[in-house]
């Protein structure tokens, strides 16, 4: 089975499977291709047995091997179509070779359950995953299909598609049609698993929703952080062999107490704050108090 491939490496390939492909901008195409230079129902490709055979129905617009052609001109393997401002190529798997002029790929599938068990294939351009002979990943497990999946490589990113295979294609457990690969991806077609190994890709960090925030609380006003601070110079500055503040707990709740009443206005933190200090204030003369009876 042949299949076009595009020079540009815009998409994946096209798989002459179908007895008759369309080829044109209108959507009713099996192949759509918007470029300029294409009509509506540009070219067809019909497949007799065996045989593939290109028609031009553009006036002219369709080229093979720059030769303009007309009606059923025959294509065969190595074939460059040019329709429009679109070149294609096409290609037999089963006598496709490596380019040795192809930048080296830093892509790699090894299996790690099933056939093949240990072995890493190379991965390069655009290869096909299945049963039958001519996939480039050729494999006899009968849970596969003949052409299971295809992988295709374009601009050092990985993809995978699954070729309407009876099984499916899990990534990572979750069955896609389509998916963009990364390394450390386990995927898993009938009864053979692949771990994909590529280039490290750097992934920003984003912040952890989970982790602790810490927030800044009200500030104390300015006017009431002077009045605290003056009542604390006031009792540092304690004539000699005055009773502490301690000895005196009923002077200290009245104190606190004024400097409460004193701040009508302050925010509610700050209430709360004064609440809280009038509270412990007052457990400390209750205890205080107990102490002396209880003495």
């Amino acid at each position: 089975m042949l299949r076009l491939q595009f020079l540009d490496n815009r998409q994946a390939p096209v798989w002459l499977s179908d007895e008759r492909l369309t080829i044109g901008q209108d959507s009713r195409n099996q192949l759509v291709l918007g470029d300029a230079g294409i009509t509506s129902f540009h070219a067809e490709i019909r497949q007799h047995q065996g045989y593939y055979y290109l028609s031009d129905a553009s006036q002219g617009a369709t080229w093979v091997n720059e030769q303009r052609i007309g009606s059923r001109f025959q294509l065969r393997d190595g074939d460059r179509l040019r329709l429009g401002s679109v070149e294609l190529q096409l290609v037999d798997p089963a006598k496709a070779s490596v380019r040795t002029d192809a930048p080296a790929s830093r892509w790699f599938l090894q299996v790690i359950q099933g056939e093949h068990q240990g072995r890493k294939f190379h991965i390069h351009g655009s290869m096909t995953f299945g049963r039958s002979s001519k996939c480039e990943l050729c494999f006899s497990d009968l849970e596969l299909s003949r052409r299971h999946c295809e992988f295709f490589l374009k601009d050092d990113v990985l993809e995978i598609k699954d070729l309407a295979s009876a099984n499916g294609v899990l990534v990572n457990q979750q069955k896609v049609r389509t998916a963009m690969l990364q390394p450390g991806d386990q995927l898993k077609m009938g009864s053979v698993t692949l771990l994909v190994i590529g280039p490290k890709v750097d992934v920003s960090e984003e912040p952890d929703e989970d982790a602790t925030q810490f927030m800044r609380v009200a500030d104390l006003p300015k006017a009431l952080a002077g009045k605290g601070a003056g009542t604390a110079t006031q009792a540092a500055r304690r004539q000699p062999g005055a009773a502490p503040a301690a000895a005196n707990p009923l002077r200290a709740a009245a104190q606190a107490k004024a400097v409460a009443e004193a701040t009508p206005a302050a925010p509610g933190s700050v209430r709360l704050w004064l609440g809280g200090t009038l509270i412990l204030v007052l457990g400390v003369v209750l205890g205080a108090l107990s102490m002396r009876l209880l003495g």
